[in-house]
């Protein structure tokens, strides 16, 4: 193997890169503004809760329950009602995300000591964000009733109970963006380097000069050596940059090892490149190149547990989940960015995806030799 063979055909290819001006915006400023777009639109937190309220008691009992619900930032109440049925309006046509119906009995019912019901309804279309809705709800109702039981009984109350303490690790404020951005990173780079290698050789095939690279001493292996070393250099670099960006744009500390993380990059890069130049040696048009790429990368993002945890999927395809390089390394960056956790923890995702990768570079290998004979 030459290695000046190997650099000097390295050279070519980033100057056939870079000459298309096309290609500079997409290596460049593409990822960071798609790290800020995924970044803040990827989000589970429940930050504004539209809220319609209808209140037929009208009392300081009822004033001090809405009183509770507006002093907690993420409760807005847009519409104050007089009816039931203009609150089966409001969420009928969506403009809030759940009423609260107070009824006429509810301050007396509270004096004499009984149980006074609440109607809140919410919009279950989004089971999720439903969910987490109701527990907000829940939790201010919680407090409300707390006080309201200090208030009519002026003394203290001793009673048996659970103290929980609750204490969230590696994310205390449970903020989804610690938890997705670096998930981003990873999905930015499969994207690009799958895109990127995909159309390597194809390009070469369209514009006639394969031949020509045939022809020349570069034996196959160095001949994809430098066909993929431009594309190594440039994820590391985007990984780089976006890394950057994470932890300074959106604040996402990185706990664990940076080189480790560079490392795992590239045995994610082997996976990544070598099924992009898997693509590129049975496609026959760049089209069709990148139509099968994105064919491969809707099942890896699906598959990998970037949106949809992996348990909650069937049992056979959550053994078909190990076979996803992405899921590997969303296993490993989250566990560098928030956990801190080096190889002792890491170690079944590394080998995971030091396998997937030699079988897919060696796949890609293989398939490229036929190609040339």
């Amino acid at each position: 193997m030459k290695w000046l063979r190997i650099r000097e055909l390295v050279r070519k290819e980033f100057i056939q890169l870079f000459r298309d001006r096309k290609n500079r915006p997409l290596l460049i400023i593409v990822p960071l503004l798609q790290i800020i777009l995924f970044g803040y639109v990827v989000s589970t937190d429940v930050r504004d809760i539209r809220m319609g309220l209808l209140d037929q008691s009208r009392t300081p009992e009822s004033r001090l329950m809405v009183a509770n619900l507006t002093g907690n930032p993420t409760f807005r109440i847009t519409h104050w009602v007089a009816s039931p049925a203009a609150l089966d309006d409001l969420l009928v046509h969506r403009r809030v995300d759940l009423t609260v119906h107070i009824p006429p009995d509810f301050a007396s019912r509270i004096r004499r000591g009984d149980t006074a019901p609440v109607q809140i309804l919410a919009d279950g279309s989004a089971s999720n964000m439903t969910a987490v809705r109701l527990a907000h709800t829940v939790a201010v109702l919680e407090q409300f009733n707390t006080s309201m039981i200090k208030e009519l009984y002026a003394r203290h109350l001793e009673y048996g109970q659970v103290d929980d303490r609750l204490r969230p690790w590696y994310n205390p404020n449970l903020d989804s963006q610690n938890y997705y951005v670096p998930g981003i990173v990873a999905v930015l780079v499969m994207i690009l380097t799958l895109l990127l290698t995909s159309m390597a050789i194809i390009r070469e095939k369209e514009s006639g000069t394969m031949e020509q690279l045939i022809v020349t001493p570069l034996q196959s292996a160095e001949l994809l050596l430098g066909k993929t070393i431009p594309f190594i250099l440039i994820a590391q670099a985007q990984m780089v940059a976006v890394t950057i960006f994470a932890t300074i744009w959106f604040g996402i500390p990185i706990s664990g090892s940076v080189p480790l993380l560079f490392v795992t990059t590239c045995l994610f890069l082997l996976s990544t490149l070598g099924l992009g130049l898997f693509i590129s040696t049975i496609s026959l048009s760049q089209q069709q190149a990148m139509m099968t790429t994105f064919f491969f990368i809707l099942p890896m993002f699906m598959l990998s547990g970037f949106v949809f945890p992996i348990r909650n999927m069937p049992t056979i395809v959550q053994w078909i989940t190990y076979l996803n390089p992405l899921r590997h390394m969303l296993v490993i960056i989250r566990g560098i960015f928030l956990k801190g956790v080096g190889i002792a923890a890491l170690w079944p995702s590394i080998t995971g995806l030091t396998v997937i990768g030699l079988i897919v570079i060696g796949s890609a290998v293989s398939r490229f030799k036929k190609r040339l004979d």
